[in-house]
C-alpha cells in the first residue's frame, strides 16, 4: 500500500487547494468571456481570443516569466497592487492562483463559449419576446442550456490546474 509522509499529505492538500481555488475563479470569468466572444460582435473580438489563447501555445515557463514580469515588485501591475493596497502576487499562495487561472482560463473559455454557440438563438429570443429581461434570459435559458460545456470547463480548469508546474515554479517558487 501507499503510505506518505507528513510532508507529501501537504504537497498533495496544497495541490488540491490551488485547483480548487483556481476553479472556482476561473470559472465565473470563463462563463462571461464564453458568453461575451460567443454572442458579442466588438472591435478587436480576434486581438482578445488571441490574448486568452497564448498561454496554450506559449511554453508555461514563458507564461511564468511574462506573470512575473507583470505582477513583480518592479512589475507594472505588481508595483502599483504593492503600492495602493499592499497585495503581493509572487512568492505566495496567491501566485500559485494567478497561474493556474491563466493556464487554465484559455481551456474553460474555449470550451463553455463552444457551449453558448449551440445554443439556439431562437430560445433567449423567444425569452427576451415574452418579457424575459436580459439577465433573466442569460440566467433562466443560456446558462441552464450550456451547463454541461460549462461542466466541461470546470474540469479541465481544475486538471490543468493539477498539472500545471512551469508558470507556477516561475512566479511562485517553491513555498
Amino acid at each position: 500500500m501507499f503510505s506518505f509522509s507528513a510532508e507529501e499529505f501537504q504537497i498533495i492538500w496544497l495541490t488540491l487547494k490551488v485547483a480548487l481555488v483556481n476553479t472556482i475563479v476561473t470559472l465565473p470569468l470563463a462563463i462571461w468571456l464564453g458568453w461575451i466572444f460567443a454572442r458579442r460582435r466588438f472591435w478587436g473580438k480576434p486581438f482578445f481570443e488571441a490574448i486568452i489563447t497564448v498561454p496554450l501555445v506559449a511554453p508555461p515557463v514563458v507564461t511564468g516569466y511574462i506573470l512575473l514580469r507583470a505582477f513583480g515588485s518592479n512589475g507594472i501591475l505588481g508595483a502599483w497592487l504593492n503600492e495602493t493596497f499592499g497585495i503581493k502576487f509572487v512568492f505566495n499562495f496567491g501566485a500559485l492562483v494567478l497561474a493556474s487561472v491563466v493556464v487554465s482560463l484559455p481551456l474553460a473559455v474555449r470550451t463553455i463559449r463552444a457551449s453558448f454557440e449551440l445554443i439556439d438563438p431562437s430560445f433567449e429570443n423567444a425569452s427576451r419576446t415574452l418579457g424575459a429581461s436580459k439577465l433573466a434570459t442569460f440566467f433562466r435559458i443560456s446558462l441552464p442550456l450550456s451547463l454541461p460545456g460549462i461542466i466541461g470547463g470546470a474540469v479541465l480548469a481544475f486538471a490543468r490546474s493539477l498539472g500545471e508546474f512551469g508558470a507556477t515554479i516561475t512566479l511562485a517558487g517553491n513555498i
